[in-house]
């Protein structure tokens, strides 16, 4: 047996082993991986600046916790602790209002009545209070276990981050081709992955702020509500609607009607016109020209299908994954098209030599 074929029969023996004994942090392992790939751009910037990498990463790593990980926990402990102080009689008091309330339909509206009138007959009452109490005890119950996941993501993040140089050195050193191509590859990664990662993170983040400050004013918890609206940013065309119409018939229900149609015309206005159509292009190409050298054009159809099949498939961590993965494939075809354009090019110039 040659001696490399001995090797690569230990490494993958090794490898499994090793797979086996790092397997309930691997989750956490590659999310960490991945956001430490996606925010290397600003770390260097910040170790250009600080002249310290250490700093930068610790700095880079209370920024992740601030923005993303601290939000996330506010709410799931708002959620769990709504769900487990749920008044009985008061959601019961509520459906028999919104049964009042189709009743008192005019008849102008027959067939909308009549549908109303069918789904609110099939819903069973009981039911669904009980199974609103039994997320407040699945929220109370997994919470734990989320959390865990994120003091263990931080502190690889930390790490992957501290000591980027030396793990992409020595992987590029591993991989079967051009040492050009393989910093082309990491490159394409990184510089996409940024991309996709800032974008929905400002975004995000610009959109939430936007609508939670605004509610502040209403007396609805604007912290918890701006974070549940930059999540649904993340869904095209109708994330927005999915927070602010239930705000909206909530309002108008209660007889607030004004209230309603001021929420009504800011979200549409202020936030699906103008920080969706107008402000959101401007944050993308300022991250294209300032964030990375070579602008990247990722489709938001495919990024949000993306984090739609990474939730269904790795659970909450998949909003990370799912666009990570993607944008890796896109940048393995962009090196494939590479290699075959340059097999072209030697095949027509050895062609040319034989003529």
């Amino acid at each position: 047996m040659k001696p490399v074929y001995f090797l690569i029969f230990i490494a993958a023996i090794t490898i499994f082993f090793m797979v086996e004994l790092f397997s309930p942090f691997l989750k956490a392992m590659f999310v960490a991986l991945l956001l430490a790939v996606a925010t290397n751009s600003l770390t260097l910037f910040l170790e250009n600046r600080l002249k310290s990498r250490t700093l930068s990463s610790v700095i880079m790593t209370i920024t992740l916790a601030g923005i993303f990980f601290i939000p996330v926990m506010y709410c799931i402990f708002a959620f769990a602790n709504f769900f487990n102080h749920v008044d009985k009689q008061a959601l019961f008091g509520l459906f028999d209002n919104i049964k009042f309330w189709v009743e008192n339909i005019s008849d102008d509206f027959l067939f909308l009545k009549e549908q109303l009138t069918q789904i609110l007959a099939k819903i069973d009452v009981r039911e669904v209070v009980q199974n609103i109490l039994s997320v407040g005890a699945y929220l109370g119950k997994n919470s734990a276990r989320f959390m865990i996941d994120m003091v263990m993501i931080l502190i690889f993040f930390f790490f992957f981050t501290l000591y980027a140089t030396g793990l992409s050195t020595f992987v590029k050193g591993l991989l079967p081709i051009k040492k050009d191509d393989s910093i082309t590859l990491f490159y394409e990664s990184s510089n996409v992955m940024t991309v996709v990662l800032y974008s929905i993170l400002i975004t995000a983040i610009f959109q939430g702020f936007l609508f939670g400050f605004f509610l502040t004013f209403y007396r609805y918890d604007g912290l918890l509500l701006g974070v549940l609206y930059g999540f649904a940013s993340l869904i095209p065309v109708i994330g927005g609607i999915i927070m602010w119409l239930p705000v909206v018939i909530y309002e108008a229900m209660t007889g607030s009607i004004t209230n309603a149609i001021v929420i009504a015309v800011y979200s549409i206005l202020m936030i699906s016109v103008f920080a969706d159509t107008f402000a959101k292009p401007i944050i993308i190409k300022y991250i294209n020209q300032k964030v990375v050298k070579t602008p990247t054009k990722v489709n938001e159809i495919l990024i949000f299908f993306s984090i739609v099949a990474g939730l269904s498939t790795f659970g909450f961590w998949g909003m990370i994954i799912g666009p990570a993965m993607v944008t890796f494939f896109i940048s393995i075809m962009h090196l494939l098209k590479k290699y075959t354009e340059d097999n072209k090019e030697n095949l027509s110039y050895y062609k040319k030599d034989e003529s």
